[in-house]
């Protein structure tokens, strides 16, 4: 009997590679408390671990092998699950999902009524948590990414079906019946049988899902919502019956109408809160809806229709006017204009020639294209979007933590305020025992976590799909929230300040070197070392020798020297290019005449390299980067929202300082190399500034994950989705600053819809328990707290769909 209480955990485990890393996991997963026994399997990379559940987690066995400093091989699901209605819920499928063996991770998501979690296959499976989510009462509807959509979209319609026609037959009833609790109408029986009579049928009805759904909670162990509605319209229908029989109570307790009113007003907050729910993500079913069913493949010859699950990488795929793309790949043949506009959010049809890329989901415009398909599936780059976006849109910023944390206590702390507000004023007061029990009723109404559950969900489901609909992928919930609080925003200089195209616009020989053959010379011998680098710089080199006509000289034992520069032997000499530094390491002296022509190009913002061969130095060409369209713009955008704006370049200080000059940066950090940014991201923090880099998604990785916010800037439809926290789809600056301001935007409102949720309560809350009946004479009717309960919800998520029409000031600035 001693061993029941135990469990056995399999992890797979990732990073393993010989017989002592197995035992420092081992170690590490023994060291635990409540762990038994824990054997790990360098073979099958799978560790099975004794533990007891009532010392420890799984997470924190997880934890402690992540800590050892190896991966733990989870896999991620997301669950459509129907039926959640208010925060409680939320946390009534969190729990109950979190029990189970094998989960580590859980968030349910009332927004887009999903549940994102993350669990070990090899100890629990998707049937398990299915089984868990109907046994509480809730729908399962699948997983994410099956066919289910048409399931989805009937059932959300039944449901909006079954709420409007009970709204329609409770007010229908109840409406007349209090007009004639008022008029004094005889009747051929006593008002009390006649409402009962009248009542009983349509309450029933109207209340029966409130009912079943607060039995389902009591079962379970759960105080939610409905069981405090369902003790409010009850404890109103029960007294009004007790009053009509005269049992304990008198005919003066007469709530019915009340009863049924108060249930029409709960299914009409529940109505307009679910209608409003399903339009929060209407962007993430506009991506999906960009993907074709069906596409076009030419094989042997032969052009076949084909299921787009059916296309395969490698496929010639015909494409004719007015289609959608099914895949992304290159143009083989043919030329049209394409609507790239859904994913970069660039309005302009961008014209495809031959080996020019295409993406699936985008539309072909006027003529017919063939295209070699690249990347199928869950790996185009619509499917990246769509996944990165759904996982956004269920990720938590921290400030919901404050929500949840209020929710957790709501219901107890609710019943007690009623309970204590009944008992106060009936037996202390001594009021009648009909205002006691009105004021008991209207504080069960009133009161209302819903709003709080889906003040910062709705909030973040709308904001993060409006970035979607204009080019911005915001990754998570906590990029939102940091990017309100930046201070300092870096930009890298190359390829994100300017275009990242250099073209060479000086060559200088020395006086050895003065003609113009000779600066040919210059050039051929440069550009001879630079076509083996594909360093920008080497790039302009040689294509600035193309250009001239000159003929390339065969090189060998290239090698390049990272920020500093290349060397490579031609002609039985060895050639040396770069910058001074580089030269000093080589011993070679810089004459003063070059010195003098560095100085120049430099101060004109141009980037100038040495050029030396056998211990000599020839001369300098000197290579220039034109700034982007935007990027002057985009900066004094950032001043104006008081934020720090500084530049970090591998140039040398004199030339970095130039091209600050131009767009008046102030803070300029120079020759750094590329692995040294990150540190420089570092320094920054640890003088206490919140950084926001941005930077090239592929070059800039370390310094874009070392950043508080790290904002990959893209380049149409070649974005690298992997990095950053903020990805921005368009090559265009004025995106970073509408990520910034976007963001501040959702924050703005989660917290406008926090205030709104715990205001209500605050104010509605006292109220109802009667607390300006004494001095003012005013009480709170039950009526009026089911309308105002119905009003707190909808007005939480009318406020985030407002985010839907928002656009960023910095976009503006782009037309």
């Amino acid at each position: 009997m001693a061993n029941s209480s135990k469990k056995k955990a399999k992890i797979k485990i990732s990073g393993m590679n010989c017989a002592s890393c197995a035992l420092n996991v081992e170690k590490s997963l023994n060291n635990l408390k409540g762990v038994e026994e824990a054997q790990v399997n360098l073979n099958t990379e799978e560790a099975d671990v004794n533990y007891d559940p009532d010392k420890l987690n799984l997470r924190e066995l997880e934890n402690a092998v992540e800590k050892a400093g190896y991966g733990v091989v989870n896999e991620k699901v997301t669950i459509k699950v129907g039926g959640m209605s208010c925060a409680m819920c939320v946390k009534a499928i969190g729990d109950v999902l979190g029990k189970l063996d094998g989960i580590s991770q859980v968030n349910v998501n009332l927004a887009s009524e999903k549940a994102y979690v993350t669990y070990n296959p090899k100890v629990t499976t998707i049937q398990d948590m299915r089984e868990a989510i109907e046994d509480l009462g809730y729908q399962y509807l699948g997983i994410e990414g099956e066919e289910t959509e048409d399931l989805e979209e009937k059932l959300r319609k039944e449901d909006l079906k079954g709420k409007k026609n009970r709204i329609i037959v409770g007010f229908t009833v109840s409406i007349p019946l209090l007009f004639l609790m008022y008029s004094n109408v005889m009747l051929p029986i006593p008002m009390p049988y006649f409402m009962l009579i009248v009542t009983v049928i349509p309450f029933i009805y109207v209340s029966y899902p409130i009912f079943i759904a607060a039995s389902r909670s009591l079962r379970n162990g759960l105080l939610d919502m409905d069981v405090m509605y369902s003790l409010g319209i009850g404890v109103a229908f029960i007294s009004s019956i007790l009053g009509t029989f005269q049992v304990v109570l008198t005919p003066e307790f007469m709530f019915y109408e009340t009863a049924l009113m108060l249930a029409a007003f709960l299914m009409l907050g529940r109505y307009l809160e679910a209608r409003a729910k399903g339009n929060t993500s209407t962007a993430i079913k506009k991506l999906v809806g960009m993907q074709p069913k069906t596409a076009t493949v030419i094989r042997n010859d032969q052009e076949l229709e084909v299921k787009i699950e059916e296309v395969e990488t490698g496929d010639l795929v015909l494409v004719k006017p007015g289609e959608k793309i099914p895949a992304d790949g290159v143009v083989e043949e043919g030329e049209s204009y394409v609507d790239e506009s859904a994913i970069t959010g660039e309005p302009v049809p961008v014209h495809k020639n031959p080996g020019e890329n295409v993406v699936g989901g985008t539309i072909n415009q006027n003529g017919v294209l063939k295209f070699r398909a690249t990347r199928i599936g869950k790996d185009t780059v619509l499917a990246q979007i769509i996944k990165l976006v759904e996982v956004a849109q269920g990720s938590k910023p921290p400030v919901q933590r404050i929500a949840d944390r209020a929710v957790t206590y709501f219901i107890p702390t609710i019943l007690t305020i009623a309970l204590i507000s009944f008992i106060v004023w009936y037996f202390i007061l001594g009021s009648t025992l009909l205002f006691g029990l009105t004021v008991l009723i209207s504080i069960l109404v009133v009161a209302c976590p819903c709003a709080l559950g889906l003040a910062t969900p709705t909030a973040v489901t709308v904001g993060i799909g409006r970035g979607a609909e204009l080019g911005i992928l915001v990754k998570n919930g906590e990029a939102l929230e940091v990017s309100e609080k930046i201070s300092t925003v870096l930009f890298d200089k190359t390829g994100t300040l300017t275009k990242g195209k250099p073209e060479v616009t000086d060559v200088v020989a020395n006086d050895l070197l003065a003609s113009e053959t000779d600066q040919n010379t210059l050039l051929k011998l440069a550009a001879s070392v630079e076509k083996n680098s594909e360093h920008p710089l080497a790039e302009a080199v040689v294509k600035k020798a193309e250009s001239e006509g000159i003929g390339l000289i065969k090189t060998s034992e290239f090698t390049s020297f990272g920020g500093k520069g290349v060397k490579a032997t031609l002609d039985d000499e060895e050639a040396i290019i770069g910058n001074r530094l580089f030269f000093e390491e080589n011993n070679i002296q810089l004459t003063p005449e070059i010195q003098e022509n560095l100085l120049k190009l430099e101060s004109e913002g141009k980037t100038a390299v040495i050029i030396g061969s056998n211990h000599k130095v020839l001369g300098l060409i000197a290579v220039a980067d034109t700034l982007k369209d935007t990027t002057k713009k985009a900066l004094q955008e950032l001043r104006k929202m008081k934020l720090q704006v500084a530049m970090i370049t591998g140039d040398n200080a004199r030339t970095a300082e130039a091209i600050a000059k131009q767009i008046g940066i102030e803070k300029v950090i120079s020759e750094v190399l590329p692995q040294d940014k990150a540190a420089e991201v570092k320094k920054l923090q640890d003088k206490g500034e919140i950084v926001a880099f941005v930077g090239d998604g592929i070059n800039d990785a370390p310094a874009l994950a070392q950043a508080d916010v790290g904002i990959a800037i893209g380049s149409g439809t070649d974005v690298a989705i992997e990095s950053g926290d903020i990805v921005l789809i368009k090559d265009d600056l004025l995106d970073s600053v509408a990520g910034v301001q976007l963001s501040k935007k959702v924050m703005g409102r989660i917290k406008q819809n926090l205030f709104w949720a715990f205001a209500y309560n605050a104010v509605l809350i006292p109220v109802a328990a009667g607390v300006l009946y004494a001095p003012f004479g005013i009480t709170f009717r039950p009526e009026y707290a089911g309308l105002a309960m119905a009003l707190s919800s909808v007005t939480v998520v009318s406020l985030s769909l407002m985010l839907k029409r928002y656009l960023p000031p910095a976009k503006l600035l782009d037309k």
